[in-house]
This record gives C-alpha cells, sequence and structure tokens, in this order.
C-alpha cells in the first residue's frame, strides 16, 4: 500500500552540502530547542531566518531536533530545503488574510529521502497565498489545491514507493 505523503514544507539537500551552524538551542532529555532569532548563519535545526532558507535535517524543521518531525520518526532522517520570500514573512506576521502584505507570498520545499536511513521518498512541492476566498479568490490557479485555508500549492511532484506522482500542477506554476 502506497503511503499519501503530506508535506507543510519540504526540500532536496544537496549532498555534501551541510550549513555552518550558528545561533541559540537549549537541550532537555536529548532534545535540542532552536530559536527563531534571527542571526547570521544556520542556527543547529538548520534555519537561517536572515536568508530565508531552512536546509538540513528533516528533524529540525519543527525547530526540535528530536529524531522526529511533528512527532513522526519516518522522514527525521530526510533532506530538507525550503525557502520564502519577504512577502511571506510580512503575510504571516499580519494575519494570513490581507492583500496589503500576502499578495505575492510563496515558499519552495524540496524534500530527499533517497538516502541511507531516508524515508525513500521525495517531492518538490511550491506554495502561493491566495487569501480566504481559496478556489473563489481572482489569486487561484487551475490545478492546484488549497492548504492552510489561505494557500494553494501550485505544484508538487515526486517519488513515492518507487513511483513518480504529479500531486499538484497549476498554470502557470511559476512564481514571481
Amino acid at each position: 500500500m502506497k503511503r499519501i505523503v503530506r508535506f507543510t514544507m519540504a526540500a532536496i539537500l544537496l549532498a555534501g552540502v551541510l550549513p555552518a551552524v550558528v545561533g541559540a538551542a537549549t537541550a532537555s532529555a536529548d532534545v535540542i530547542t532552536c530559536s527563531k532569532t534571527v542571526t547570521n548563519g544556520f542556527n543547529e535545526c538548520g534555519y537561517n531566518y536572515k536568508a530565508r532558507v531552512f536546509s538540513g535535517l528533516a528533524d529540525g524543521v519543527d525547530r526540535k531536533l528530536d529524531g522526529m518531525v511533528w512527532g513522526d520518526p519516518t522522514y527525521a532522517n530526510d533532506h530538507l530545503v525550503m525557502k520564502w520570500n519577504a512577502t511571506w514573512d510580512l503575510c504571516n506576521a499580519n494575519g494570513y488574510d490581507n492583500p496589503t502584505f500576502c499578495l505575492g507570498a510563496w515558499t519552495t520545499n524540496q524534500w530527499n529521502g533517497m538516502r541511507t536511513g531516508g524515508s525513500s521518498t521525495t517531492a518538490h512541492i511550491k506554495i502561493i497565498w491566495v487569501g480566504a476566498a481559496g478556489e473563489n479568490s481572482p489569486y487561484w490557479r487551475a490545478g492546484g489545491y488549497s492548504v492552510w485555508g489561505n494557500y494553494e500549492v501550485i505544484m508538487k511532484q515526486g517519488m513515492v514507493d518507487g513511483q513518480h506522482y504529479v500531486g499538484a500542477k497549476a498554470t502557470p506554476n511559476g512564481l514571481k
């Protein structure tokens, strides 16, 4: 039975490219929790908030190094690269539904579980802000699907169990 993979944010970390680790973190019972403090460089979890990028083991995407991704160990050893624009941060800071702050917000996710100890799953995902009107929004693109209420997945493709899949292919599916 094929697993249905639901990623909120994910991406491919190129082999051999590891981030320099900088930033505050706290450890508790074998768990490292990373702060959202904006500093130069990457924190222990893989975030570089100043550059708007995450690059590291998926284990750190939830800002905890605990061998799990949001409580699930299945994808913790996969590599992930996420990128987002300044508008994404503005939108998140201003209620997720104001075109003044949100129009043009995007994030990309590349997931690579094709490594020893990985999930054997890959995904490349593009997400844009469309507003609370969802499919009725003037910013909606045919062929995508709604996520988190105010956003649309305009492209999702990858491999699960050795089979290529296309989960979304909006037209157009490029970013501005």
